[in-house]
């Protein structure tokens, strides 16, 4: 929203309880004018000391649209296999078997084809995100960090699994630290090793909110020069660079999603097989 003639740059990329419609107006039927929709807030209720609010957000709105635009595409590509798969069922299986064939299989081995399933929906639900970002009225979900956080927790607690399972819940802590280092340096290399642990995630998570904020925010301030100015001449070059960057911000939103599945596939495969 604005604040008189001064584009809220901060307030678009923000979650909040309303989402922006276009050319709907729920208070003057007359009138055909962007509006907006609250949505509808649950009371928050205390746990151990922490606020928990379990509000309907335009962010999870978003993420909502995102997962049933997901499954709906995937039923309607694979309700009927073909031997050549064409349209939809051809722009997946592309990319499955990219997935597959190039990152899956050559870090982690045939073994890490189980860890498919769980690589894949990262990707497809991540740029099913991003790209709805792209849409004007939309949001990017992606571009909270509340969001990121809880994929990264997600492939966290995979890698974690996966550790565990392979080499038994002591015998994973215990590969974190390479063989042979003397005991005096075991003081420094066990905090460090804890940290590096958790630091796996910190990165996915800012890597993506980050990416995912700054395009947009580029976007708004090329186009917020032409309010912030009030000159119609600041138009011809700030059109085309915004232009130029929601280009490219398509691009990106292809390999951000590759880059989380990507550094989600190496972390796991770590996990599992420290020696390798």
């Amino acid at each position: 929203m604005a604040s008189g003639t001064q584009p809220d740059i901060i307030g678009h990329i923000m979650d909040s309880n309303v989402l922006e419609l276009p050319f709907i107006n729920f208070t003057d039927s007359h009138t055909i004018v962007a509006d907006t929709l609250s949505l509808p807030t649950i009371p928050s209720f205390n746990v151990a000391g922490v606020e928990i609010d379990m509000s309907i957000t335009k962010h999870v709105a978003i993420m909502w649209v995102a997962s049933i635009l997901l499954i709906t595409m995937m039923l309607k590509a694979f309700r009927k296999p073909k031997d050549v798969p064409s349209g939809l069922a051809n722009f997946f299986e592309a990319i499955v078997l990219f997935l597959r064939d190039e990152v899956v299989i050559p870090i982690m081995g045939e073994h890490g084809k189980k860890y498919l399933p769980f690589l894949l929906t990262i990707f497809f639900f991540i740029l099913f995100c991003n790209l709805l970002g792209l849409i004007p009225y939309s949001a990017t979900a992606t571009g909270n960090i509340s969001v990121t956080a809880g994929l990264a927790i997600c492939s966290f607690l995979v890698m974690l699994g996966a550790g565990i399972a392979n080499n038994g819940f002591f015998g994973y802590f215990k590969s974190l630290i390479p063989s042979g280092v003397p005991p005096a340096l075991l003081i420094i290399l066990i905090p460090v090793e804890l940290i590096s642990l958790f630091v796996k995630p910190f990165a996915l998570c800012v890597r993506l909110f980050a990416n995912m904020t700054g395009g947009h925010v580029a976007i708004l301030v090329f186009l917020g020069l032409i309010i912030i100015m009030q000159n119609e001449w600041i138009a011809i070059g700030a059109i085309p660079f915004a232009a130029a960057i929601y280009l490219l911000e398509i691009f990106v939103g292809f390999v951000q999603a590759f880059v989380f599945t990507l550094l989600s596939t190496v972390f796991i495969g770590m996990a599992a097989h420290p020696d390798h």
